[in-house]
């Protein structure tokens, strides 16, 4: 296995501009994780292209080596360049990036979308219960934080390449596209809502649960074009909740009814 020794080595370079550019995972259609447990799990749902890992990494895992692409090893100081946050556990994969569209939503399946949820972790912890709960398919719109992104990859524990991600653009276009597919849209909102308990969580047609910004919500052209609206009933000890873990409150009561 062929080891690299310096920082400025051209692949170690090239796996560093995808972690920290959205717009060049975009151009080049791949994407980087980080960790030892999450990129033999990335692995499940997307093409593993290049392999980097230290010495103490692989012989801690061995079975790193049975993975596919191309491997290196490459020295600690080499490994610190490429990790996200100071601490690392030497395992690092460039991957092809899964692409969905919205062609793939049906009528009958389950679906979150998101508007504009710009932190990292909350997209994330969506994606994971998206996938924990049995949904078919997540929507982003432009304005949310980049799956992709290192600190969205660990947050959703693999998830993002479990459950199909569409990026669809401006969102009231997108909801009107799952509407005429008879998928019943439900906006996360306050205004003229109806609480949890009063939506069943079966629709024959399928159900989309729409979330908004962690500061604005949704925008009033989305809940405009949504079927009606939800709400968490909630004490007045607090304003509101997170949007990771009110989206995976609504997620829990709209969940695969085999769960």
């Amino acid at each position: 296995m062929e080891k690299i020794t310096s920082r400025e080595n051209a692949k170690i370079k090239y796996a560093c501009r995808l972690a920290s550019s959205g717009a060049f995972r975009r151009s080049e259609g791949k994407f980087l994780a980080e960790g030892r447990k999450l990129c033999p799990e990335l692995c499940r749902g997307a093409a593993l292209e290049t392999l980097f890992c230290t010495e103490a990494a692989l012989e801690k895992c061995p079975e790193l080596a049975g993975l596919p692409g191309e491997h290196y090893l490459v020295e600690d100081h080499v490994a610190e360049k490429l990790a996200d946050v100071g601490t690392h556990q030497g395992v690092f994969g460039i991957f092809r990036t899964p692409v969905h569209t919205l062609d793939e939503a049906k009528t009958g399946g389950r679906y979150l979308a998101l508007e504009r949820v710009q932190d990292p972790g909350n997209v994330g912890t969506l994606l994971r219960s998206a996938a924990a709960f049995g949904f078919d398919g997540v929507l982003l719109s432009d304005g949310c934080a980049s799956v992709f992104a290192p600190k969205t990859l660990r947050a959703s524990m693999g998830a993002a390449v479990r459950v199909p991600v569409m990026e669809v653009g401006a969102m009231p276009a997108a909801i009107a596209a799952l509407r005429a597919k008879n998928i019943t849209c439900l906006a996360a909102a306050l205004y003229q809502s109806q609480p949890l308990s009063a939506a069943r969580p079966g629709y024959p047609g399928g159900v989309c649960v729409v979330i908004g910004s962690e500061g604005q919500g949704l925008t009033e052209e989305t809940i405009a074009a949504c079927s009606g609206t939800v709400r968490i009933p909630m004490t007045d000890r607090v304003e509101s909740l997170n949007a990771g873990i009110a989206g995976s409150i609504l997620l829990w009561h709209f969940r695969e009814e085999s769960l």
